[in-house]
């Protein structure tokens, strides 16, 4: 089996992301060196504990009350030791947020209205033959 490490969302709860964390291919002795950013600046508290029962890694990432923010907040998880990017998860918040759906649902109504006005002038046209 190839060298592989694999990050796995397990749940968002309580402010608190969860994954696991597998690396296929190396003995027991390998341990992750862990570190999650956000807009390049490190996340403290984050907790790595070894399962050796299920042969992973559990990672606990807790997410800082002052990252919150509107828009779209990106953390980036990476093992050091590896140099390897492992992942990434996002929140979305706040009144921009809002903004797009607003957007994206006028463009919707507008794409439907038209869309109706082009049936029912087909209805007319093919209702004569």
């Amino acid at each position: 089996m190839s060298d592989k490490i694999e990050l796995t969302k397990l749940r968002l709860v309580e402010g608190v992301w969860h994954g696991s964390l597998k690396h296929h291919g190396r003995d027991g002795t390998w341990q992750p060196n862990i570190e999650v950013t956000h807009l390049d600046f490190p996340v403290d508290g984050v907790d790595v504990q070894e399962d050796r029962v299920e042969e992973c890694w559990h990672v606990r990432v807790p997410i800082p009350v002052d990252r919150i923010a509107d828009g779209v907040q990106t953390f980036v998880i990476r093992d050091l030791r590896e140099d390897m990017l492992l992942g990434s998860f996002s929140i979305v918040a706040g009144d921009a947020l809002a903004e797009d759906i607003r957007a994206e649902l006028s463009l919707l109504r507008a794409e439907l209205d038209m869309l109706k006005k082009a049936f029912r002038r087909h209805c007319v046209e093919t209702s004569g033959n």
